[in-house]
């Protein structure tokens, strides 16, 4: 694409958006469609056939050969599978294209091969695939050609979910419900959806790709298993919102061009604090729609970067002593007549409904801080978390100057009578406008922190899925808002029943609100005070998904079974214990077959060095030292080698489960380290050209 393109020429170009459909759609089958999406209802056969006809004409006409069922298993990734459109030759040779309405709705899929932790086994390997009508369909053009993408969720034989799509619709199935008791009791009577609305930001690192595919730590586990700082990291936060180097920007242009196609609104984007990272973010959809285009904005980046001869990372600590890539969760409530759930108003001291919801949201969050820590448990967010560009691993709720001072007003006295004003903000410069100022700052340290008119979940890790922390906000606050209807709906007096449960509710919880600095060890003291749970490791949080209070919720509003559940514990826990192995044996490939043998290359050339130059009477005291040094390194680098080789064959011999696990976390990751430590002091000793991969310096700072 040439310079000074129109973004409104090409955006959702690739989309089977709603507009197309509208224009290619007979009007019944169109309203229909509709029908079904706003009743959750089935879908007529025959109008089945027709969307898949005009679906399969219009992806014909961007270039597409096939079509996939494109779905989200436990696999935490996206999956498909692809079918040409070819049906069969005609009586006159020439061939006949075709997609069926039944094709379209259902699709099949080996269910056993993919995780369902005991839901299906090799011998039940049938699952499906059901076409989500809420989220469009999509060309995508890669190598492949040009495919068309249907949303699908996956379910097993028996109806099991897995994947995420599906509890994720169903969260949102049980928020609106209950959302809407909430919003009748205020006299609403118009509403008829209330959604829950999400925009992710997305973090993530660039590298060179030759420099890439010389450390293999990156390649086998997306992050650096050995290496020395630096002498220049972070530390004057020059980089952070700095120009974008050519390559960069080059790689930004075509990203935003891919995404603007697929009709996913992509909006900011900008340097970072690390080295070599960088930031997208996107324009609030519908949680479900968010989900998916948050896929495809992880698909793109990487797609797009090999483009340009470089290597996206999304691990959430691809290098260790500089800041690692989350993924903030920016969620909020809205109804299908513009109604955002979560706006204060100018005067939300007078804003019932919306001191009602906020009361309903701390209420959740305090009583299920276990479950959301959980939804952003991954391996490498366990090197992320509590760090220095973290929130900790522990659940608290920034609310800011003004609403934390209307809390304590209702605590208090029962009634909130005033709103703090955010005034002016004067720059001193006469050039310069006073700028009006908001009425709250914000604090990067929460993991939970309220913004305007919306939270900000910033716990979740850059390569996972955004469908489990939304999965819990939103049954949990769905949850709140049953409790306090049950309540509200039988009061006699509203009013007075109303500001009683909302005093009640922010009494109750107000341990979980902090607007202090999360970084700081005085905080985690302060939280075990509160009795605030501190789940610091994957391992500690996945018990989060099946205590009673949890399997009893998901149950009761039908976003998860308790087998549902169980299953993803038991996929969480091998999951957890295969990534470490993963890293451990690759430390052990690394070592034994590259860091030792150029070490021992090293030592080999100082001693020969040292005998040449005593040989001819010349000192050689440096040379020594150096030896001494790298020898007792090497010692102890072997030494830790061998202990790790140990310990990765008991795993080897251990059953998948808890106990893997926890051998995994509790031996596995110090012997990791242990291993680390030496041969990370061995690269600032040894000779540049001689030592066998890349340094930090190298892939940080090379593009």
């Amino acid at each position: 694409m040439g310079e000074g393109f129109n973004v409104a020429d090409i955006y959702g170009e690739d989309v089977f958006s709603d507009s197309v459909m509208r224009s290619r759609l007979p009007k019944n089958a169109y309203k229909e469609l509709h029908r079904a999406i706003d009743e959750g209802s089935d879908l007529n056969p025959l109008v089945a056939d027709e969307i898949a006809e005009a679906m399969k004409q219009w992806a014909i006409e961007k270039g597409a050969t096939h079509y996939t069922h494109w779905f989200q298993p436990l696999t935490g990734t996206t999956a498909e599978k692809h079918d040409s459109f070819l049906a069969s030759s005609g009586e006159d040779g020439k061939v006949l294209m075709e997609l069926s309405g039944k094709n379209l709705i259902k699709g099949e899929s080996d269910a056993s091969s993919f995780p369902s932790g005991g839901l299906r086994a090799t011998f039940e390997a049938r699952g499906y695939t059901a076409w989500d009508m809420t989220s469009p369909a999509f060309v995508r053009k890669d190598a492949a050609g040009a495919t068309l993408c249907i949303p699908t969720a996956f379910c097993s034989y028996n109806g099991e979910a897995l994947d995420f799509k599906t509890p994720l619709l169903r969260s949102m199935d049980a928020l609106n419900k209950q959302a809407l008791r909430l919003l009748r009791l205020f006299g609403n009577t118009t509403s008829r959806k209330a959604r829950p609305y999400v925009g992710p930001e997305q973090e993530y690192f660039l590298v060179d790709k030759k420099t890439f595919h010389r450390r293999k730590d990156l390649v086998y586990t997306g992050r650096t298993l050995f290496g020395a700082m630096p002498p220049k990291g972070q530390e004057l936060d020059d980089h952070y919102y700095g120009s974008l180097r050519t390559r960069v920007a080059s790689f930004m242009k075509d990203v935003n061009q891919q995404l603007w196609r697929l009709g996913v609104p992509a909006k900011t984007q900008h340097n970072e604090v690390a080295p070599a990272q960088h930031e997208l973010a996107v324009i609030y959809e519908n949680a479900s729609l968010a989900v998916d285009n948050n896929h495809l904005v992880m698909q793109t980046l990487k797609r797009v970067a090999s483009w340009h001869d470089m290597r996206c990372l999304l691990h959430e600590k691809p290098f260790a002593g500089v800041n690692g890539s989350g993924k903030h969760n920016n969620w909020s409530i809205q109804t299908d007549d513009g109604i955002n759930l979560l706006d204060p108003g100018k005067t939300p001291h007078q804003n019932s409904q919306f001191l009602l919801v906020l009361a309903c949201i701390l209420k959740a969050v305090d009583e299920h801080a276990d479950l959301l820590r959980e939804s952003a448990a991954d391996p490498g967010n366990d090197h992320r978390l509590g760090a220095d560009e973290a929130p900790p691993a522990i659940i608290s709720v920034f609310l800011g100057d003004q609403l934390e001072d209307l809390v304590m007003q209702l605590i208090k006295t029962g009634e909130a009578t005033s709103s703090l004003r955010g005034g002016k903000l004067l720059t001193g410069a006469s050039t310069l406008p006073d700028l009006s100022k908001d009425a709250t700052d914000r604090n990067r340290t929460s993991p939970f922190a309220f913004t305007g008119n919306k939270f900000e979940f910033r716990m979740v890790g850059s390569r996972d899925s955004i469908a489990a922390p939304n999965i819990v906000l939103n049954t949990i606050t769905a949850q709140a808002f049953s409790d306090a209807c049950d309540e509200l709906e039988l009061a006699e007096d509203f009013e007075a029943a109303l500001h009683g449960l909302i005093r009640r509710y922010l009494t109750e919880h107000q341990r979980i609100i902090f607007n202090g600095n999360g970084y700081s060890r005085e905080w985690i003291a302060e939280a075990g005070r509160r009795g605030l749970p501190n789940l610091p490791s994957m391992v500690d949080a996945i018990p989060a998904l099946v205590t009673e209070s949890a399997v009893s919720m998901f149950e009761t509003y039908g976003v998860f079974s308790r087998s549902e559940l169980e299953s993803r514990v038991e996929i969480k826990y091998e999951t957890y214990a295969n990534t470490i192995h993963i890293e451990a044996m690759t430390m052990i490939d690394m070592a034994s077959k590259s860091i030792i043998p150029a070490i021992v290359r090293w030592t080999g050339t100082l001693a020969a060095i040292i005998k040449d130059l005593e040989s001819i009477g010349t000192p050689a005291y440096v040379q020594r030292e150096l030896l001494q040094e790298s020898g007792e390194l090497l010692d102890h680098t072997s030494k830790a080698l061998k202990e790790l080789i140990r310990l990765s064959r008991q795993v080897e011999e251990m059953p998948a489960g808890r106990e893997r696990a926890l051998f995994c976390h509790d031996r596995i990751c110090p012997a990791m380290e242990a291993l680390r430590k030496p041969v990370d002091r061995l690269e600032m000793i040894v000779d540049k050209e001689m030592w066998p991969m890349p340094s930090y310096g190298d892939l940080l700072f090379e593009l």
